[in-house]
């Protein structure tokens, strides 16, 4: 092990040679960089190495590694605050191109004594793996079906009966529940390493110290989350991927490239800000932290060391984990200089966008940060992105909660949100959804009008205040039948626009079956029932997840739910409560359309508190598939030929909704 050369300043991190390998670490501002080597578990370094410098890399060559050995790196140079240089001798940092961090094996458990926690990586190749000769889905933008869930939580409930619960591996045993439902793509939170213990939030009941159960802090940017695995997290992340594709289930991962989980303390050196503080963060001219994102420390992506940090990043998952894409939190990051000013033409998104892998993977933008930089619809106006739809979802809740002046937005977004991308872009660039893993889930939407955070240990004051949800008469859970019923109804409104909009669909983990946060509309320290997945509410709930998985199924079979351009007077023709009358005045809470493919498709909402008659075209002889005012079993999405003839005149209840076709 003492036989070392220069090594190369290429590829950074460390990469294999025969039985040893070359470590390479990229600082502009350290005076001096060493190497530790430690056996596992160790606090103490066995070997230490001083590397050598080419431009601003720090490389050595190192031959006959042990078979079992961490690694981590010492950087020295000055500490100035007001420079924003943080440089601690005596503090050992993680390779931010580590593979393998060697952190706690148990969720919550804290580092061994006297080791910093994920500073350590294995110096190793990686593990070898039979992919089966299993490929990507390729699944065509149109025909995306997106749902968006938490590993952990998908299975960590005991009613999963799974065999690892909370794991890579228990999400593969409840594949089945995926392609029953019929979605196609799966939209995981963060896998990426991260700290769960890393929090201040304490449960004002208990006094125990909440996690990170979320994980959008982010500490190695390459190595899968190990505490989602039993043994190997590379091995059990690449083999759920492959069953995944197995069963034409695309995964795409959200990432978080818009800050990290070293948070906003000087104090706290894990890797980027101990190894060159102001090239991975956005300081200002006193040294300090901009914050763009809420978080304190910004990501200076757009630094050429940064960006290739990210783009490196993304290739590794694209190629060696087989990952579909990405949706990337608060990607408005991106469109910002180091100084914080927005660009037109971001360096980072020019290079993603002439990348040969990044290019052809699926690119999903949140095309906001946390400092009001909100690009819906123009981020950026060039290049392969879609992006989450904000309002589409503000729109669909206010609609069809009764709000008035809002007819003619609900059919802008239902078609596409022509006003929104309709200069530069397709519906396909737009991602629909009503509920995500950041606000109500469906439930809550309709039974809570305030948020009820309390549990989170900050005194109710996180999470958004304005969330246009309507309790429907009660806040809360309530014995009263009409507001029960009418709560049902809401949800099956909310679905059914949600499937019959053009662009992409997403829904959230548990919404089949009217999963309950109890109003909670921030829950990233709940380790719980809040946010798990109960499979034993699942089996109560049936009729709901048949109701939706109908609707899925529908979507799949309707091409005319899926254009890809916006709608013409070829494809829809608008109607009031008479046909071709359409009446979008602001006190109208009536929205109904004929989509015209094969079948044609009538629907209609009628988001007032009073009944509404509409006279359907009589041009066809419509059947009934939908009307929400019926329970959730009384539908025919599965079998059409069930359907009866629809009358010509229909009396819509109150917040109801109704859809015909012609068979």
């Amino acid at each position: 092990m003492d036989n070392t050369s220069k090594g190369t300043p290429s590829p950074l991190g460390f990469t294999p040679q025969g039985a040893g390998g070359n470590f390479a670490l990229y600082s502009a501002h350290a005076t001096k960089v060493c190497l530790g080597l430690f056996a596992p578990g160790s606090s103490h370094p066995d070997k230490e190495f001083p590397l050598n410098r080419t431009g601003d890399v720090w490389h050595i060559g190192i031959e006959n590694l042990p078979k079992e050995i961490d690694y981590a790196f010492r950087c020295e140079g000055p500490y100035d605050l007001s420079k924003g240089l943080l440089f601690k001798s005596d503090h050992w940092l993680s390779d931010p191109y580590a593979k393998m961090p060697d952190t706690p094996l148990k969720w919550g458990a804290p580092a061994s004594k006297g080791i910093q926690t994920h500073t350590r990586s294995r110096a190793a190749p990686l593990p070898a793996f039979d992919w089966q000769g299993t490929s990507p889905p390729k699944i065509k933008q149109e025909d995306l079906i997106i749902y968006e869930m938490h590993v952990r939580g998908f299975t960590q409930h005991p009613s999963s009966k799974t065999k690892s619960p909370g794991t890579f591996l228990g999400l593969i045993e409840k594949i089945p529940h995926l392609k029953k439902l019929g979605i196609n793509a799966v939209s995981l939170l963060p896998v990426f390493e991260f700290d769960e213990t890393h929090t201040k939030n304490v449960d004002p009941k208990t006094g125990k110290h909440l996690p990170n159960y979320w994980g959008y802090n982010p500490l190695h940017y390459f190595a899968p989350m190990r505490r989602y695995a039993e043994t190997s997290p590379i091995l059990e992340f690449k083999t759920m991927i492959r069953e995944l594709h197995k069963n034409g289930i695309e995964v795409l991962l959200d990432v978080v490239y818009n800050h990290t989980g070293e948070g906003k303390k000087e104090d706290c050196h894990t890797s980027f800000r101990g190894i060159d503080n102001p090239t991975y963060y956005m300081v200002d001219e006193r040294g300090g932290y901009r914050n763009f994102t809420g978080c304190g420390n910004t990501f200076n992506t757009n630094h050429p060391a940064v960006s290739e940090l990210i783009l490196d990043s993304l290739r590794y998952w694209i190629e060696e984990m087989h990952v579909d894409g990405f949706r990337f939190d608060l990607a408005s990051i991106f469109t910002r200089d180091q100084k914080g000013h927005f660009i037109l033409h971001p360096p980072i998104l020019a290079l993603m966008a002439k990348d040969p892998l990044i290019s052809q993977v699926k690119l999903i933008a949140e095309a906001w940060d946390a400092a009001g930089l909100y690009q819906v619809g123009s981020f950026p106006k060039w290049g392969p992105w879609m992006e989450w739809n904000g309002p589409y979802r503000d729109h669909v809740r206010r609609f069809l909660k009764g709000t008035d002046g809002e007819a003619g937005f609900f059919a802008n977004v239902l078609s596409g949100s022509e006003t929104i991308y309709g200069y530069t872009k397709t519906p396909l660039h737009s991602v629909n959804f009503i509920t995500a893993h950041d606000g109500y889930s469906l439930r809550d939407l309709v039974t809570y009008q305030q948020k009820h955070n309390l549990g989170n240990g900050e005194m109710n004051h996180d999470g958004l205040s304005q969330n246009d949800s309507w309790n429907c008469g009660a806040e809360g859970p309530t014995n009263n039948h009409a507001i029960q019923e009418l709560r049902e109804r809401q949800m099956r409104n909310f679905f059914l626009s949600l499937f019959l909009s053009q662009g992409i669909p997403m829904m959230l983990m548990g919404d089949e079956y009217g999963h309950t946060r109890h109003g909670n509309n921030n829950p990233f320290v709940q380790d719980n029932e809040i946010n798990w997945f109960l499979w034993d509410h699942l089996e109560k709930n049936e009729k709901i997840f048949s109701f939706v998985s109908g609707l899925i199924s529908l979507r799949k079979k309707v091409a005319s739910l899926r254009h890809t351009r916006f709608l013409t007077n070829q494809d829809v023709d608008w109607h009031g409560t008479q046909p071709h009358l359409p009446n979008w005045s602001r006190s109208i809470r009536l929205v109904a359309f004929t989509l015209k493919g094969e079948p044609p498709l009538y629907a209609a909402f009628n988001a007032d508190f009073r009944p509404i008659t509409i006279a359907l075209p009589q041009d066809k002889k419509w059947c009934t598939l939908v009307n929400t005012n019926l329970d959730w079993d009384q539908h025919h999405l599965v079998d059409w030929n069930e359907s009866s003839e629809a009358p010509a005149q229909i009396e819509l209840a109150p917040h109801s909704a109704f859809l015909g076709i012609v068979l």
